[in-house]
């Protein structure tokens, strides 16, 4: 008989997300039974939502609960790390938001964890899942698509005052960067699950938008390691939200929806070179199984992992590839020049990308 897992969340902000998105959809293979924070209305309000009777103030004691068996952790950024080695200490399965940690050393400590932990890691990226991304992907990975030209990836929020009216968001010791971290770094995440791994970055970054210490706007230009040019730009001073990425291949063209949440989803465009490589695509795609949107489809592929002890969907090895972006991007504006990937021990970024 399939197990079925016991979940601890710790945060009930974006927690409340992965609860109504994420297990609730799977009460088969899933139990939320105790959560987690500070602010006693929301941990009240989220567990009756939910019918959660476990309710505490402590993520120590949640750790020492013998019958959990996932943390999944929702805290603003700063403490990820701290609370992942605890769960992976504990013998938990942990399951993190962005950002994973706060310095690739920290990710490298999380990553010497996690090879002597009984339990596995998982980090949240939910722009992978949905119908659309899904289908790119396997066009992809089928030869079909061909060599890769060009692409942009476009993250354009809004965000004002009142949303930096909040303890931690906006400043570099808590939330540990601005638009890169906290909200482009899904769809750059997206993007080199589709394009592959990045090779040299140069950027530009500033903050106009808002008054606050981090970065709000951002340009960059990639040299992926297929050779591919892609473009990337996100703002926060956007009047219409969007989230779009928009690939250029030999065979296909991909364009994903716009939604500036949920670019996962289908229906993506995807414009064949010509009927024949358009009817092949057609047969590809014949019968797919529907993907689960967001957090449905990452815990349904979570799950699917866990009983057959295979590695995560999403691994600390992809959460590299974002945090490395991200530490080149900052340092390509700090030294005015093209970055060279992989960001390793000795590289003035690898302590800490902030100021």
């Amino acid at each position: 008989m399939a197990k079925r897992y016991k979940v601890g969340v710790i945060g009930c902000g974006i927690g409340r997300s992965h609860i109504s998105e994420g297990y609730a959809m799977h009460p088969d293979k899933y139990e939320v039974t105790v959560l987690c924070d500070l602010d006693e209305a929301r941990l009240n309000a989220v567990a009756d939502e939910f019918n959660v009777a476990g309710r505490i103030k402590s993520s120590d004691e949640l750790m020492a609960m013998p019958d959990v068996d996932i943390i999944d952790i929702c805290t603003p950024p700063a403490i990820h790390t701290k609370l992942i080695l605890q769960a992976l200490a504990a013998g938990k399965h942990v399951v993190c938001e962005k950002p994973l940690t706060g310095s690739l050393a920290e990710l490298d400590d999380v990553v010497a964890a996690e090879q002597m932990a009984k339990g596995v890691l998982m980090p949240i990226y939910q722009y992978r899942y949905g119908d659309g991304v899904q289908q790119v992907r396997r066009i992809i990975e089928s030869g079909l698509a061909g060599k890769p030209y060009v692409g942009t990836a476009e993250t354009l929020w809004k965000r004002n005052a009142a949303y930096y009216d909040n303890p931690w968001r906006g400043r570099w010791a808590t939330e540990l960067g601005g638009v890169l971290m906290t909200h482009a770094i899904h769809l750059h995440d997206m993007l080199t699950y589709l394009m592959g791994p990045i090779d040299r970055v140069f950027a530009r970054t500033a903050t106009l938008v808002n008054t606050i210490e981090v970065e709000d706007c951002v340009s960059a230009s990639l040299l992926m390691k297929n050779g591919a040019l892609v473009s990337l730009t996100a703002t926060l001073g956007s009047q219409e939200e969007i989230s779009r990425l928009r690939l250029a291949f030999e065979n296909v063209t991909f364009e994903s929806n716009h939604s500036p949440y949920s670019p996962g989803d289908g229906p993506w465009r995807i414009i064949p070179a010509n009927d024949e490589i358009g009817a092949k695509i057609g047969a590809l795609l014949e019968g797919m199984p529907a993907v689960g949107r967001r957090f449905n489809g990452q815990m349904e592929a979570f799950y699917r992992t866990l009983e057959k002890g295979e590695k995560p969907p999403v691994t600390t090895t992809d959460a590299r590839g974002s945090l490395e972006l991200i530490a080149a991007i900052y340092h390509s504006n700090d030294i005015n020049s093209d970055v060279a990937l992989p960001i390793t021990k000795g590289h003035s970024k690898y302590i800490s990308w902030r100021p």
